[in-house]
Formats: C-alpha cells, sequence, structure tokens
C-alpha cells in the first residue's frame, strides 16, 4: 500500500509509522527517494510504500508530519481471493463548499470536513465502510476552472494552486482510508482549457505536472501473474515493460483485474495529445505504440480462473447520451481490444451524468443482454459534482438501460462472486440507490480472445 501526503516545506524525509494496532505502530519505513515539486507548486509530494503486508487485514499508520494523527486502511485482498467486495468510482469531480476556490495560503494545515449537504465526497466519508478502494479516471478538482470564480482573476497560477490544495484536503477523509486508483482526465492537462489562455499557463500548470508529481509514485506497475500459465506469465511480464503508472497501468485486487488508461494521450488522434483535437498540446508520456502495446499484451495476460472479472477504466467514453459526447479516437484506438480480450465491464466519466448501457460493440448491442455477452458492458459515472455543474442527459442511443442528470451521483460496483457484478448508481445526497443492473458472466474460459 502506498502512502501519499503533501507539505508545505521540504521534509529532510519522507517516514511512515505502521502496526497492526493503533497503539502499537511498531515499524517505521522512510523512503529512500525525496519529496518531489515543481515550479509554482506551494507544497511538496512525499511517498511511502508499505511492503510485505498481510493481506485483507487493518493497518494503523501515522505520517511522521508536523499535523498528522493515526489512520488506518485495509491492506489489499491478493488475486484470487474470492470474498464479495465493492468498489466506488467516481470522475470528473471538484472541489465543494463556500471556501472552495479560495487563494489563501494556510499556514497552519487544517484537517477539512468536506460539506455533507450534498456532496459526493460527503457521501463516500459517511459510507466508508461500505466499500473497500475507490476509482477514479480523471478529473480531480478543476483548477484549471480557477477564471470561473471573479475573486481569482487577480490570482492567477495561485488560485490554481489553492484550488488542488482544498481539494485534496477535502479529499484526505476517504483517500486517507481506501485505496484510491487514479488515471488522468483533461482537466489535468492544462491550467485553462479557453484557447487564447493557454500561452498564458506558467510551466509548472502544462502538461499535467501536478498529476504526475502527486500520483507517479503511489500508483502501481503491474504484478507478477497470478496464473500458472507461463504464457500468462510472459505476457504479464511484457505489459510491465510498457506499463507508465500513473498513466496506463493495472492492479489486481481479489476477483478483479483492473486497468487504468490514458484516453488523453498517447494514441493516434488523441485528444490532449500535440496536434489534438482539445489543443492542449499535452504528453507524448511513452514512446509511439506504448500505451496500446500495454493494453494489448496486459488483456490477453488475464487469467479468468484467477480474476474472473476484467474491467478498464479511462476517462473519455465513446458510448455517450447527448451529440457529440463519443470520443472516436478513443473507439478506434481501444474499442476492438475490450471486445477481443473479453472485457467485461468499461468504466468511463468526462459528460458530467451518470449512465448505464447494455453491452454493445461497434454501435449494436449484443444479442445475449446482461447474460453471458461477448460485449463489453459500459458505464459513465461522471455526475459526482464539480464547478462545471451536471450535463443534460440529450439524446439516448437505442440500448441506453439508465441515465442521470438531476442531481450528483455516482457508481458502486459490487463484485458478488465469480459470476454476478452487480452495478449500482447511488445520489449522492441521500444515499437513495438510482439504478441496479447486474451483468452475469459464466467465465468458463480461463483465456479470452474473440
Amino acid at each position: 500500500m502506498s502512502v501519499g501526503w503533501n507539505t508545505y516545506e521540504k521534509m529532510d524525509s519522507s517516514c511512515v509509522a505502521y502496526g497492526t494496532s493503533a497503539d502499537a505502530l511498531s515499524t517505521t519505513l522512510c523512503s529512500s527517494s525525496v519529496p518531489t515539486t515543481y515550479t509554482t507548486s506551494r507544497t511538496w509530494s512525499n511517498t511511502v510504500i508499505l511492503t510485505g503486508l498481510t493481506p485483507a487485514t487493518t493497518y494503523y499508520y501515522k505520517i511522521q508530519s508536523t499535523n498528522s494523527s493515526v489512520n488506518h486502511f485495509l491492506s489489499p485482498r491478493t488475486p484470487g481471493d474470492k470474498t464479495a467486495f465493492n468498489m466506488d468510482v467516481v470522475i470528473d469531480l471538484g472541489v465543494y463548499g463556500a471556501d472552495g476556490f479560495t487563494t489563501t495560503k494556510r499556514e497552519e494545515i487544517p484537517y477539512i470536513e468536506p460539506e455533507l449537504n450534498h456532496t459526493t465526497i460527503g457521501a463516500l466519508a459517511r459510507t466508508i465502510d461500505d466499500y473497500e478502494l475507490v476509482i477514479h479516471p480523471g478529473d480531480f478538482a478543476y483548477a484549471d476552472d480557477w477564471y470561473l470564480k471573479f475573486s481569482n482573476l487577480l490570482e492567477g497560477k495561485e488560485a490554481y494552486q489553492s484550488i488542488l490544495e482544498q481539494f485534496y484536503d477535502q479529499l484526505a477523509p476517504i483517500a486517507g482510508r481506501k485505496a484510491y486508483m487514479a488515471s488522468p482526465g483533461n482537466h489535468e492537462a492544462d491550467c485553462s482549457e479557453i484557447p487564447y489562455l493557454l500561452e498564458l499557463c506558467p510551466e509548472g500548470q502544462k502538461n499535467f505536472t501536478d498529476f504526475l508529481h502527486r500520483f507517479d509514485q503511489t500508483m502501481p506497475e503491474p504484478f507478477t501473474s497470478s496464473s500458472t500459465s507461463t504464457t500468462a506469465q510472459a505476457l504479464a511480464a511484457k505489459a510491465k515493460t510498457y506499463a507508465n503508472p500513473p498513466f496506463w497501468y493495472s492492479f489486481e485486487y481479489g476477483m478483479a483485474h483492473v486497468v487504468m488508461i490514458n484516453t488523453e494521450t498517447d494514441f493516434p488522434d488523441a485528444p490532449d495529445g500535440t496536434d489534438g483535437s482539445a489543443k492542449l498540446d499535452s504528453g507524448p508520456f511513452g514512446t509511439t505504440g506504448q500505451q496500446i502495446e500495454f493494453l494489448t499484451a496486459d488483456l490477453a495476460s488475464v487469467d479468468r480462473s484467477v480474476t474472473p472479472w476484467l474491467i478498464v477504466a479511462g476517462h473519455r467514453p465513446w458510448y455517450s447520451t447527448g451529440s457529440d459526447n463519443g470520443c472516436d479516437s478513443c473507439q478506434e484506438a481501444f474499442e476492438d481490444l475490450f471486445y477481443k480480450y473479453g472485457v467485461d465491464l468499461g468504466v468511463f466519466g468526462h459528460v458530467h451524468n451518470s449512465q448505464r448501457f447494455l453491452p454493445v460493440y461497434n454501435g449494436t448491442a449484443d444479442a445475449n443482454g446482461m447474460t453471458d455477452p461477448k460485449a463489453p458492458m459500459y458505464i459513465i459515472a461522471g455526475g459526482p459534482g464539480n464547478i462545471e455543474g451536471l450535463s443534460s442527459v440529450g439524446t439516448e442511443p437505442s440500448y441506453t438501460e439508465f441515465a442521470y442528470a438531476d442531481d450528483y451521483s455516482y457508481a458502486q460496483l459490487k463484485f458478488l462472486d465469480e459470476n454476478n457484478l452487480q452495478v449500482d448508481f447511488i445520489r449522492s445526497e441521500t444515499g437513495v440507490v438510482l439504478d441496479s443492473s447486474t451483468l452475469y458472466k459464466s467465465h468458463t474460459e480461463s483465456f479470452v480472445v474473440q
């Protein structure tokens, strides 16, 4: 388990004390890597990786910093553990509260409770014992929307940084307790999405800089395959050489093999890439074709007898309600690989609402529906809330099963057993389940190639 935190001053060393009792933090581990920062940042990023933990065990820990308290987490389940568990999904999540988007640097850093009246962060805090980990494929804080608050206009780069600080303070009650798995979205790319402001972006606020510093050491490289198949082991080893966390990587947790991809750069005509449609001129973060090589090897390595459920999460969807919300270049790059290797569920955001579709491939719903489809099921979980608000549902493709944009919401994946995956959409303010579905997959083949 990686423990990451930021400080306003550079620490001489990054250390964490931990143990299986809150009263006996008997082991202290210090990182061999030094804290990192970047131009325009007001903080330093620290990471300590705790290894050799007993699986599925509660550990208590304390960051050795001036204002830290004892916290705890559940260590990861081993691949192949068939215990049921829940995984929450939030995408497109921004700062909340009246003092969000503040530009005041705090000399004494408070432990900020999230706004609980309507926010997804509040919902995740209230239900902290109902899930074991969170995936967040893109769009954190919305610091690049600093200009939407009139009081920020004279603050410039300071406004951008303070929004990031405020957001991660608000997220701490969740990310300090649960494994919080990140991949990039478009709002990490630059200090603004307005083309005429891009040339004014300072160097430290371009090209996913904060995202990279915050998550590059906390997101994992793929692990050695848990399969007994030598072919799978070789493919997993190949995938590891092509992985590039935090932009694209995979991990295994119990019954699930989860792949996090980068829909922003590093594939042909990527929207945020050099000369991309979004004009953000970001990346590349790997060599030509590296992400696709990684994804091909990684998906082919998945042994369904060990991890029956294969989930791929990215930011931009290619199936969505409304007009012009789909990413055509993403579909061209990724969809055939999803189908070929039998991805069970594709998780996306970018569109600010919640959506669920029948299993679909090449724009056609799978004839088997929710029982042993060959095509992946797709969801959009972009409704947790941010300063830009929610997106209207708009037109619905024929394979649409659920679409909701009336209030903030998020998704929960319930891995019930080897054959049943339940997907719930939850209204953040009330906790009411807005939509519930169950995907059945027999998973009779250890390795799927279609």
